[in-house]
C-alpha cells in the first residue's frame, strides 16, 4: 500500500488532488487543518492537508522495505508495513473466533477490569497526535538492531486497551480476532508501541473503503430505491437527501411510493414532495412504476419509497424482489438498504441475507444519534461486503445527513472523540 500527503486551499481540492493521482479508488486516511505559521499568519488562510492511500498492484519483495521512506520530487510516498489484504465478506453462519493471537488476546482481555481506568487515555492521547504518527512514525526506517523476535509486554498490554476499546465499542470478536492476527504479523519485527495504533487505524479505514453516494452520470433519469425493514426511517432519509440534490444541487427530483401498506408513511412523502415542488406518483404494480417513471422521464433523480416488511415474510419479500427486477432496463437503477444503528448484531445479518437475495445495494444507517457505539457499521460492512453510504443523526430534514465519514467513525471505533 502506497500512502501520500496532498495540500490544497480547501479539503475537497486535497481530496480532488488524492484522486487525480490515485484514481478512484483511492481512501482518505486523515484530513487535518494546516494553519499558517509566522509573523504574517493572521493574513493568511489556513490550508488542508489529505492523507490518502491506495493498495500496490503488486507485491513487496523485501517486508522490510516497505517501512522506508520512498520520496517523489516534492512528495513523500510513504508506504505501509506491509501489503493489506481486505478479507472477502462472507456469509455463513459461523461466528466464531480464530486464531492463535487473538485467543491470547481474548484471555488478556479478562484483565481489563482489573487495569484502571485511565488507561484508555493512552488511546485518545495517541489518537489526537495520529496525524502526525502517520506522516512522522511510518516514514521512520526500522534499524536492523532493534529488530526482535516478539512482542514486548508494552505492546501486548497496548493490544489489550486496543481489544477491549473495540470489543466494547461493539465490534464483532471474529472482525477484532482477524485485525489482531494482522497486527500480530506487524509487531513481531519489533517495532514501537507507536506503530500499532496508525497500522490499526489504517487496517480499519481500508476495511470501511471509501463511501458511494447518488452520483448523476448525466443519463436520466436515474431510479433510487430505498429498502429495508419497517421503522428506520427510509421516508424521512429519503426527503433529506432529496432537498440536498434539489436546493445545494438544483437537480429537479420526483418521488414515487410503492408503500401502500401505511396511509401515513404515503402521507408524509406527499408532504415533503409539496415542500420541494416535486411530483409524486402512488404505484401499486410493476407496471404502473415504470408508467410512473416515464412520466419523469426529464428528471434527473426519481426516488422510490418502497414498504417496509419482516425479513420473515416471503411474500413480501417476492413482492419486492419483483418490483426491484421489474423497472425496465433501460432506466438506471441504485437501491439502497436503510438500517437502523440501534439494530441487534444477530438481526442485522438476517436482513442484510435476506434483502442480498433480492438486490445488490449500498447501504445507509440511520439513527447514529441514539446510540454511542458504532461496531455494527464495521461488522455489517465486512459482513455484506456492500459499500457504505450515507448515516443519518436526527429527524430535522434536510440537515440531519451525512456522507459516511470513515476517519470520524474509525477514531470513535478506537476509543476516541
Amino acid at each position: 500500500m502506497t500512502i501520500n500527503k496532498f495540500q490544497g486551499k480547501t479539503k475537497e481540492e486535497a481530496i480532488e488532488k488524492a484522486r487525480t493521482e490515485f484514481g478512484p479508488n483511492a481512501v482518505i486516511m486523515n484530513v487535518k487543518e494546516v494553519k499558517p505559521k509566522g509573523f504574517l499568519s493572521v493574513f493568511k488562510s489556513p490550508t488542508y492537508e489529505v492523507t490518502a492511500a491506495i493498495e500496490d498492484k503488486t507485491n513487496i519483495a523485501n517486508p522490510m522495505s516497505a517501512l522506508m521512506p520512498q520520496v517523489q520530487l516534492s512528495n513523500i510516498n510513504l508506504s505501509a508495513d506491509e501489503k493489506i489484504e481486505i478479507p472477502q465478506p462472507q456469509r455463513t453462519p459461523e461466528r466464531e473466533m480464530r486464531a492463535p493471537f487473538s485467543q491470547t488476546m481474548a484471555q488478556m482481555t479478562q484483565k481489563a477490569a482489573e487495569q484502571p481506568l485511565s488507561d484508555e487515555r493512552q488511546i485518545k492521547e495517541r489518537l489526537d497526535s495520529l496525524s502526525d504518527m502517520l506522516e512522522q512514525k511510518l516514514a521512520a526506517p526500522v534499524q536492523e538492531e532493534n529488530i526482535r523476535k516478539s512482542a514486548s509486554a508494552e505492546e501486548l498490554n497496548f493490544i489489550r486497551i486496543l481489544y477491549s476499546t473495540l470489543i466494547k465499542n461493539e465490534v464483532s470478536e471474529k472482525y477484532v480476532n482477524q485485525i489482531l492476527d494482522e497486527v500480530e504479523k506487524f509487531i513481531r519485527p519489533g517495532n514501537n508501541v507507536d506503530l500499532i495504533l496508525p497500522n490499526i487505524y489504517q487496517k480499519l479505514i481500508l476495511k470501511f473503503g471509501q463511501p458511494k453516494t447518488i452520483e448523476l452520470s448525466g443519463k436520466k433519469p436515474n431510479v433510487v430505491f430505498f429498502v429495508g425493514p419497517t421503522g428506520v426511517g427510509k421516508t424521512t432519509t429519503i426527503a433529506k437527501i432529496a432537498s440536498k440534490y434539489k436546493v445545494e444541487y438544483n437537480r429537479k427530483v420526483a418521488f414515487i411510493t410503492a408503500d401502500t401498506y401505511r396511509i401515513a408513511a404515503t402521507e408524509q412523502l406527499r408532504v415533503y414532495a409539496n415542500i420541494l415542488d416535486a411530483p409524486m406518483s402512488i404505484v401499486y404494480t410493476v407496471d404502473e412504476i415504470n408508467e410512473a417513471v416515464e412520466k419523469y422521464m426529464d428528471y434527473d433523480l426519481i426516488f422510490v419509497d418502497t414498504a417496509g416488511f419482516s425479513h420473515k415474510n416471503e411474500q413480501q419479500r417476492e413482492d419486492m424482489k419483483k418490483l426491484l427486477q421489474g423497472v425496465n432496463e433501460k432506466y438506471r437503477r441504485e437501491v439502497y438498504l436503510v438500517l437502523s444503528a440501534t439494530t441487534k448484531y444477530n438481526d442485522l445479518l438476517d436482513i442484510v441475507d435476506i434483502y442480498h437475495e433480492i438486490s445488490d445495494y449500498k447501504l445507509i444507517f440511520t439513527k447514529l444519534d441514539e446510540t454511542s457505539s458504532y461496531g455494527n457499521l464495521l461488522n455489517i460492512r465486512l459482513y455484506a461486503g456492500a459499500d457504505l453510504s450515507y448515516v443519518t443523526t436526527g429527524q430535522n430534514v434536510p440537515d440531519d445527513i451525512e456522507v459516511f465519514d470513515t476517519q470520524k467513525i474509525v477514531k470513535q471505533l478506537l476509543g476516541g472523540r
